[in-house]
């Protein structure tokens, strides 16, 4: 049996995403509802913000005053990279550095929100149990994620040195 054809590919120039008009339309809405957790300080978006100091409250406080605006602004501007670009088919290296960051994001929040476990298996989805329109997104990204990391690795060479 014949494998289907990566979704991301790496070019002399970047990256080509090759996404049906479906995906892309499954995708299109998802930028803009993580970033209306992010502003909200939802719960489930406190994975992307994880505690540096967990027994020292204090310590922990101080080191989220000095990164929290950074990495709220990293995350907002991948956000925003992935929307301008979600119908473009050539992506460059950041292009995609923002994809593969938005889409980690977003199963994190996802998967926090559906309280994902390591032990849960895709093949035991069905279609009658409750939010499995939201799991089958789950792993959905998590399949993409996996192509986008995939590709980007691609461009590395085994020493640790880029191409």
């Amino acid at each position: 049996m014949r494998r289907p054809a990566s979704p991301v590919r790496r070019t002399r120039r970047g990256f080509q995403l090759r996404l049906s008009p479906q995906e892309r339309q499954a995708l299109r809405s998802l930028p803009a509802q993580l970033r209306e957790l992010l502003e909200r300080d939802d719960p489930s978006a406190a994975r992307l913000f994880p505690p540096a100091y967990r027994d020292d409250p204090e310590r922990n406080a101080e080191y989220e005053a000095l990164v929290r605006d950074d990495l709220m602004a990293e995350r907002l501007s991948s956000l925003q990279v992935m929307e301008e670009t979600l119908d473009a088919s050539n992506l460059t290296e950041d292009q995609m550095a923002h994809w593969l960051g938005t889409l980690n994001n977003l199963r994190l929040v996802l998967g926090t929100r559906l309280e994902v476990t390591e032990d849960m298996d895709p093949a035991d989805l069905r279609e009658d149990q409750p939010d499995a329109h939201l799991l089958a997104l789950y792993y959905y990204l998590g399949w993409l994620e996996e192509h986008v990391v995939r590709a980007m690795a691609e461009g590395l060479d085994p020493s640790g040195i880029e191409d």
